[in-house]
């Protein structure tokens, strides 16, 4: 597929993280933990997904998407060396907020003691953290704001279909978030160099929750009382999505490097939303990187969607595996269609 790229901009500012953190619940559900209450086994899962265990929010615990994301935020912003005053702006990725109205980002403003700084939410699913750092990076550009609190978090667990019909999609998914700080830097050759986003909304409904929604709201289900009415939990059609997910991440990844003139040969790190480890292990392959170049951490977290990107980009942090002036891939690929890309020199 042909690719446009853009001219670039030569903004007075770059945006450059400066703290990152994660939180995941501490309670691990394994592959034969579900054994439980759905028909499927550890190796038909990991065949399939390369997932070996996640984290499940417990019930009764004080857990929920705004939460921990607080919990990641404030980590990522004592890494920043700043404070909650230095904050000027939140952006909120998620797919399972605590409301349906207001968004988790004023959530967060709130539980971190905030001043009354903006507060913007990202509904892109998978997509969300690639679209929240790319909204944040062009408020940093363009000078309108100095420190942003980037977050990406998901409480899958508490809406999936944990029964032997719905396991297809279920053994998935993860629950956890992850916080960047994004700051202003006056050295345009480091921090976020350039971010690709694209979206095509035929495909909506071959990855989606239909329900509850304002055209099929929750009186009607009710009074329905469907017992097979399967609109409310998450839908895949897997094979479909991911026939698109390694052409799309293909894309992103050479759209993004054609627009800072790089090559493949130049990427130091690749994070990729972890989605399934059979997808990661194609792009890996077609691109020729080595394990040291690819940083996966699906077996042991799932795919915890918008959280994805941030926690394994943290996690890469953490152990060493991202030095100075590393070039850095993120890249993405979700429900929408949504995908895109960010590129990073460190």
């Amino acid at each position: 597929m042909f690719i446009k790229i853009k001219p670039k901009i030569n903004f007075m500012y770059n945006s450059k993280i400066t703290g990152l953190g994660y939180y995941v619940p501490d309670n691990v559900v394994t592959n034969n933990d579900l054994t439980a209450f759905m028909d499927t086994n550890d190796e038909w899962i990991q065949e399939r997904t390369g997932i070996k265990e996640r984290r499940w929010i417990k019930e009764g615990s004080e857990d929920t998407s705004a939460v921990m994301g607080a919990k990641a935020s404030r980590i990522a912003i004592e890494r920043a060396g700043i404070t909650k005053d230095d904050i000027d702006f939140i952006v909120f990725a998620t797919l399972s907020p605590d409301y349906y109205f207001p968004g988790g980002g004023v959530q967060l403003q709130e539980m971190l003691d905030m001043r009354t700084v903006g507060a913007l939410d990202v509904r892109n699913q998978c997509s969300g953290f690639i679209y929240a750092m790319s909204v944040a990076d062009q408020f940093i550009k363009t000078g309108m704001y100095k420190n942003i609190l980037v977050v990406g978090s998901e409480f899958h667990s508490g809406g999936l279909d944990v029964t032997t019909r719905g396991r297809g999609v279920s053994v998935i998914f993860g629950d956890g978030a992850g916080a960047a700080v994004l700051s202003r830097t006056e050295d345009n050759t480091k921090g976020i160099l350039s971010s690709h986003l694209h979206s095509e909304g035929k495909h909506a409904e071959e990855l989606t929750v239909l329900a509850p929604s304002i055209r099929h709201w929750v009186p009607k289900i009710i009074k329905n009382n469907d017992e097979n009415d399967e609109s409310y939990f998450p839908y895949m059609n897997g094979t479909f999505v991911f026939k698109h997910a390694v052409v799309r991440f293909s894309e992103a990844i050479n759209e993004g490097l054609l627009a800072n003139n790089l090559e493949v040969s130049d990427i130091d790190m690749l994070i990729p939303h972890q989605a399934n480890l059979r997808i990661t292990q194609f792009i890996q392959k077609k691109f020729r990187l080595t394990d040291d170049q690819v940083h996966s951490n699906i077996q042991k977290y799932g795919n915890t969607t918008a959280a994805s990107v941030i926690i394994a980009l943290t996690e890469a942090w953490e152990k060493g595996k991202i030095k100075e002036n590393d070039l850095v891939v993120l890249a993405a690929f979700g429900s929408g269609f949504t995908w895109g890309s960010v590129i990073i020199r460190w």
